[in-house]
């Protein structure tokens, strides 16, 4: 795969594992065996029959007909909002809960930022009998609390995390901490595709199925696998990698990641990391990263919980670097207007994370006949409290 990771476990420049001492054993007992785990034919049977039974794959593709006629094109919606647990995230929880059990291990730690990620791990620990707890900022927790409800719901322990911006750089940050305290019996579930070598690969595997799925029902529904325009919003990026993933080869196909560009690119209120960012080391990877002239990591700022993230997955640096793919950002104002255009032209409520994605189409002009895909990546009702909010409702 030519935008793949090689057998360093880099992205051209980016990825690797940056990692201390005390964490080296268990990325290395993940490295040498996460390929073998997720190729045998037990964990895949097991890994799809969840997906199908369980999850609710394949998730519809659907073709939004007032949305196509309002930017003139074919304008598709990949459903992974009608999930179970209401996201893409439960793919990559459903792969790693399986992989952990067949590693041996008696409890799961996980960070999350919109809350997603930590439902989606609760969700699977509940389904699998094993000790969960979630690191998330304490910011939040009270922004997002019907998630920070459903976790504690599914028996799931939440842990706040108070330093810094206590957004999801700073939960990532303590659930790191207890990953080093606890280095034999956890394994520790990175929600996105972030972190040391081989997570940004392992979680792009387990969220390709999204790609996989669209190029069969586009197949269908149009004649062609291949799309003209591939969008997806992006933090760390699991959900855009998973969109992105089949196409990557494909270089016809034009791939549109959105960030979140906050109060605005310049305002000092941003998390728009490949516009801001330099190249640098954040959690345990090599990528490219907001920071100061001296290396501090700059705290990040968005209106939407999954998106205010201070750098950006190994593998999006490196399509951002070598042109594959286009980087651009949305602000919060943009991305509400949009949630509530989606609500009332489609009766779909998309998460604030989607809505950038969605926003994106006001900046592009499209041919009649092309076929555009967007990952409608989670569903809104997390963030009504902030809709609401927003437009006095």
């Amino acid at each position: 795969m030519k935008y793949g990771v090689n057998e360093k476990g880099y992205y051209g420049d980016f990825g690797g594992a940056y990692i201390p001492e005390m964490l080296y054993p268990n990325v290395e007992e993940l490295r040498q065996q996460y390929v073998n785990i997720i190729n045998d034919e037990g964990f895949k049977a097991e890994f799809d029959d969840l997906l199908k039974n369980y999850v609710g794959r394949p998730s519809p593709l659907y073709h939004a007909k007032r949305y196509s006629e309002k930017y003139g094109a074919n304008i598709f919606f990949k459903r992974e909002d009608l999930n179970h647990t209401g996201s893409h995230k439960i793919n990559n929880a459903i792969g790693q809960i399986l992989l952990a059990k067949r590693l041996g291990k008696k409890r799961i730690i996980a960070e999350t930022g919109a809350g997603q990620h930590g439902v989606a791990t609760a969700t699977v620990c509940a389904l699998m009998g094993i000790e969960c707890v979630v690191y998330m900022g304490e910011i939040d927790m009270a922004r997002q609390a019907p998630n920070v409800s459903r976790m504690k719901m599914l028996g799931a322990t939440v842990r706040p995390a108070s330093s810094g911006s206590k957004t999801l750089k700073d939960a990532t940050n303590e659930a790191l901490r207890d990953w080093i305290g606890n280095p034999v019996d956890t394994h520790y579930i990175i929600g996105s595709v972030v972190g040391p070598y081989p997570y940004p690969d392992m979680v792009a595997r387990f969220q390709s199925v999204i790609s996989e799925e669209t190029k069969k029902q586009l197949l269908e529904q149009t004649g062609n696998e291949l799309p003209q325009y591939v969008l997806a919003c992006v933090g760390g990026g699991s959900n855009a990698m998973g969109m992105f993933y089949h196409f990557l080869d494909d270089e016809d196909v034009k791939l549109v990641a959105v960030e979140a560009a906050g109060k605005g690119v310049n305002s000092g209120e941003s998390a728009a990391t490949t516009f801001l960012g330099q190249e640098g080391v954040l959690h345990g990877s090599r990528t490219i990263l907001m920071q100061t002239p001296d290396g501090q990591v700059v705290e990040p700022y968005s209106i939407s919980a999954g998106l205010d993230y201070p750098g950006i997955g190994p593998q999006h640096a490196h399509l951002f670097k070598v042109n594959r793919a286009q980087y651009t950002s949305i602000t919060d104002d943009e991305a509400l207007q949009a949630g509530l255009l989606c609500s009332q032209m489609e009766g779909i409520i998309p998460a604030i994370e989607t809505a950038h994605a969605l926003a994106q189409l006001e900046k592009m002009t499209f041919k009649p006949e092309d076929n555009v895909v967007i990952c409608i990546s989670g569903r809104g009702d997390k963030d009504l409290d902030t809709y609401i909010k927003y437009f006095n409702f």
